[in-house]
């Protein structure tokens, strides 16, 4: 009777051995390896397979000689055409056995692969609620010093990014404070800078966007109360791939500025008086913006602007940016970032260039997902 048993016992488990590998994918090597588990996801190039003990195990697709799933997959073809059904491989094409008939591919024609739950998320990515789909980034960088200097620097930044499958917010804001706590320190805040900003692009076709955005500013050393800056024009995608991003824009602004201003008084005492000096004018919006992935932990970016004041001929402001990321771990980066702002006809006294430097930490977010 205990023999009986074991003989049973030991049918079982190779029974649900068996229907455990028939019910799963399988993927066979041109080597000759065999992997059993489920397809996740392929971009042509790689194919990720989750596997039971080896866990998630990333295959050269050109590597791959026969593919056999018991699963649905969504294959994209690189005509634009998408097919769903169970993959099998014949003469190295793919079958996918869809409701209406068996439908052939050169595996060379596949561009992307992707299970149902792959499927589902990559859809619910390209519509977003707005709530939903946000990526950024938080910048923090801080300096104290004692003893023969006495001095605090405190650098913030904060970007996020909305992107859907035909338009894009993209919001951001900065400051940098800086003060000299030394005795007979004149003046004690030697930095105070805040700025931010919002765009939406939306797609007219696949590279030309259109946008519409709005930038503000305060520098208390350049006596800026406020620059209030509103734009609109069109952008064109010079280079859109996964690790590189070059964007040309232009269009029109109108800017208003209100500066602090000391003058003398007709009138002392006092010496001087403050007032205010308000530039209002319009202008062109010229722009150049450059995102590209170094390897696999670093993304750089630089942004150029040029703002020629069509109001007062001559006149006009450039602003550069450049910064890197570098990842330390999944939410967790190192971060550097260049800027320089230039205005040709600052209020008197003040200097035309502010050029700013950060580094520090970078926390990353993806609240919508």
């Amino acid at each position: 009777m205990a023999v009986s048993r074991k003989i049973f016992l030991t049918c079982f488990v190779y029974l649900c051995l068996f229907y455990g590998a028939a019910f799963a994918d399988q993927i066979t090597l041109k080597n000759g390896d065999r992997l059993t588990g489920t397809v996740v996801k392929s971009d042509g190039k790689t194919l990720l397979m989750k596997t039971e003990f080896a866990g998630e195990v990333t295959i050269q697709f050109s590597a791959i000689e026969q593919v056999s799933t018991d699963q649905e997959l969504h294959v994209g073809l690189k005509d634009g055409k998408t097919v769903v059904g169970p993959v099998t491989t014949s003469d190295g094409k793919l079958e996918v056995a869809t409701r209406t008939g068996t439908v052939e591919a050169p595996k060379e024609e596949v561009a992307v692969i992707r299970s149902g739950a792959e499927q589902t998320a990559y859809d619910k990515s390209l519509h977003p609620g707005l709530l939903h789909g946000w990526d950024g980034g938080l910048n923090v960088g801080f300096a104290l010093a004692r003893g023969n200097s006495q001095t605090e620097n405190l650098g913030l930044a904060f970007n996020a990014v909305h992107p859907t499958l035909n338009d894009k917010i993209t919001m951001y804001a900065s400051s940098v404070y800086a003060k000299n706590d030394a005795p007979g320190a004149n003046p004690k805040t030697v930095a105070s800078l805040v700025q931010g900003g919002i765009r939406y692009d939306h797609n007219l076709k696949p590279r030309l966007f259109a946008f519409v955005g709005a930038d503000f500013m305060s520098d208390a050393l350049q006596g800026l109360n406020l620059r209030s800056v509103g734009s609109a024009g069109l952008g064109f995608h010079a280079i859109k791939n996964e690790r590189t991003t070059l964007d040309f824009l232009g269009g029109g602004n109108f800017t208003d500025e209100n500066y602090s201003v000391t003058v003398a008084n007709p009138n002392p005492p006092p010496a001087t008086i403050s007032t205010k000096l308000v530039h209002n004018s319009g202008g062109l919006t010229l722009g150049e913006e450059l995102m590209h992935t170094l390897g696999a932990s670093t993304v750089l970016t630089q942004k150029l602007y040029f703002f020629p004041d069509l109001t007062d001929r001559g006149q006009y402001r450039g602003t550069f940016d450049f910064g890197t990321v570098t990842k330390i771990s999944k939410w967790l980066g190192w971060q550097n970032q260049f800027g320089d702002i230039y205005v040709t006809n600052p209020p008197p006294g003040k200097k035309q260039n502010d050029v700013i430097f950060t580094t520090g930490l970078n926390i990353a977010f993806k609240p919508g997902k």
